[in-house]
């Protein structure tokens, strides 16, 4: 049973409240396990009321003013705990809200470059001006995220790489996955000493040490598709076609199980040199289709090396600098196992008519 008496004489303001064991068990659950802050505060609201804290003490202690202590005992005695639970947030509307349709269709079309940009546009649209901080909020409402521009081959032939993926590369991976086969990925990274900037956490803008010269570390490597083992050939010139041999020979050497190569379409790895030391060596070249770095699964390990070695990173000299590349390579599977799960899987990206056409 509530018992209320409540008495105005000029800023003075008396709640009477009697609660019930039960009351108080309700409440003590709603205050440890409610999810919502707001309810459990006002649960241990009205735990304090009935030890008869004083109400300046029960706001000091919530740390809210007294008119939500009041508020709160007022709703209790209106609906109980029912009412304490009930939740009635103000939430404004937008004055874009009856704009939605004729925004989305323009941020679909000509996404913005920045905030900034996306206010004085919206406001050429409907005529109405928002702040940066609003506009930021209005956007992630409709579900645009801030995401960074990729790249599409402008040449690329989609109906070639469904063909390619389709008849050659997908029933060899097929034959690998069971260990009848093995299927490398081959491509050739080039790596220049210099200033590889990244983005970092950090107070104040940080500055990195751009070492002299223009000295290359070149990395001729080989994917293993299934056991993301990697086979490297190394220099600090140019990646010729005898590279591209004796990465062959490397591969071959103790194998057990036919061998196919996926490359892309390289004069140094497209030359008859390389065709006529894979036939005598027995492995199977199967060259990409023009502009197809999507279908290259070493592309992404380039990637990776360069975000964990060279991103924000100074090295001293040439040596130093090969040397950490060749260390994250030599010890990925071991320290990276989890990235490299993820980040070498099979499925591949396969761009449409559609997106080619749209590509800014």
């Amino acid at each position: 049973m509530i018992i209320a008496n409540c008495c105005y004489t000029g800023k003075i303001i008396m709640i009477n409240i009697a609660f019930t064991e039960k009351n108080i068990s309700e409440l003590q659950i709603l205050q440890t396990s409610h999810p919502h802050h707001v309810v459990r505060r006002r649960a241990l609201m009205l735990i304090l009321k009935n030890q008869d804290i004083p109400h300046n003490k029960i706001a000091k202690i919530t740390d809210v003013c007294e008119n939500t202590v009041r508020h709160c005992f007022d709703d209790y005695l209106q609906g109980g705990i029912d009412k304490i639970k009930t939740m009635n947030f103000y939430q404004p509307e937008s004055r874009l809200n009856p704009f939605e349709t004729i925004v989305r269709e323009y941020f679909d079309k000509t996404p913005p470059c920045t905030i900034s940009q996306a206010c004085v546009d919206i406001e050429k649209l409907t005529g109405i001006f928002i702040k940066n901080t609003q506009m930021r909020s209005y956007i992630k409402s409709l579900g645009i995220k801030h995401r960074k521009v990729n790249s599409i081959p402008a040449k690329a032939d989609i109906e070639a790489q469904e063909k390619f993926y389709d008849q050659e590369l997908q029933p060899r991976l097929e034959e690998a996955k069971t260990g009848t086969r093995k299927v490398y990925f081959v491509d050739a990274a080039h790596f220049v000493l210099g200033a590889f900037l990244g983005y970092l956490w950090s107070f104040v803008r940080v500055f990195v040490r751009t070492p002299s010269g223009r000295q290359r570390f070149n990395v001729l490597g080989a994917l293993d598709a299934i056991t993301k083992e990697l086979i490297t050939i190394t220099n600090n010139t140019y990646i010729t076609s005898l590279q591209v041999c004796e990465l062959l020979r490397k591969i071959a050497k103790n194998a057990s199980v036919p061998i196919s190569l996926v490359l892309d379409n390289a004069r140094y790895q497209r030359c008859h040199l390389v065709i006529n030391l894979a036939q005598e060596l027995g492995v199977e070249l199967l060259f990409l289709p023009p502009y197809s770095p999507n279908l290259n699964l070493i592309e992404r390990l380039w990637k990776l090396v360069k975000k964990e070695c060279l991103y924000s990173k100074y090295y001293k000299n040439f040596t130093l600098f090969s040397r950490a590349i060749m260390h994250f390579l030599n010890t990925m599977n071991d320290t990276h196992s989890t990235k490299l799960s993820s980040l070498l899987t099979l499925n591949f990206q396969f761009f449409t008519e559609e997106q080619i056409k749209n590509a800014a």
